[in-house]
């Protein structure tokens, strides 16, 4: 039971000055640094993914090795496992950081869920695990790592709340309509400091979405 922080890809490569920067990165882990500090009893677990590519080979076509990136399917090569750039930002506290997770070794990744611990275990094993069915989501970048990370625990059956003010996108466009698509899918769209409510189980959950659908329709404009 309880909540569960999802920190998506907060990597030197991905914050300003990196190979993938992102406007907005540094502040973003500075942010989620002080929202741990100031509610140290919000979250049951802290959850953080890193990219941790592998330094041979085009990892699955995600680095354009010999090619112009797209910026879309291929990208520049970044955080290759061991080096700087994979590292978390320096202005990212990982004391209360429970779980680390690595994605994308040797193939491209995107989701947290798509990642694993040291010990092996997926996300969807732990969420299981743990009982948990309230995820708050933050980190980089909105419209790609943020949005697929949101998007399968919406599919996973969890509460999902983006923390709009603790991510950072690639562009202001694709941000906007990652975070309108979250919330068309069900997601919260939140400020950091907004109290979440109770947290439940998926079982919860499950109930609450029931309940949600067999409710009258008010009526339309």
């Amino acid at each position: 039971m309880g909540r569960v922080l999802f920190i998506v890809d907060v990597q030197n490569d991905f914050t300003e000055g990196g190979a993938l920067g992102v406007d907005g990165g540094s502040a973003v882990a500075a942010g989620i640094s002080a929202l741990l500090a100031e509610h140290p009893g919000r979250y049951a677990h802290v959850v953080a993914s890193r990219d941790w590519h592998d330094a041979e080979g085009d990892n699955g076509g995600h680095f354009a090795t010999d090619a112009v990136p797209d910026f879309a399917g291929t990208w520049p090569v970044h955080c290759v496992a061991g080096t700087e750039g994979a590292e978390y930002h320096p202005a990212l506290s990982t004391a209360m950081i429970g779980t680390h997770v690595r994605k994308g070794m040797g193939e491209p990744a995107y989701s947290l869920f798509e990642g694993v611990t040291e010990h092996g275990e997926t996300v969807a094993e732990l969420l299981d695990a743990w009982g948990a069915g309230d995820v708050d989501v933050v980190g980089i970048a909105t419209d790609y790592c943020v949005l697929a990370s949101a998007r399968d625990a919406l599919r996973a059956g969890r509460r999902v709340r983006v923390l709009r003010d603790l991510v950072a996108g690639v562009a202001p466009a694709s941000s906007s309509a990652a975070l309108d698509e979250l919330a068309a899918a069900g997601a919260e769209i939140v400020d950091s400091q907004e109290e979440p409510p109770s947290s439940g189980g998926p079982d919860a959950q499950a109930s609450g979405a029931a309940e949600r659908s067999a409710a009258p329709s008010g009526p339309t404009a």
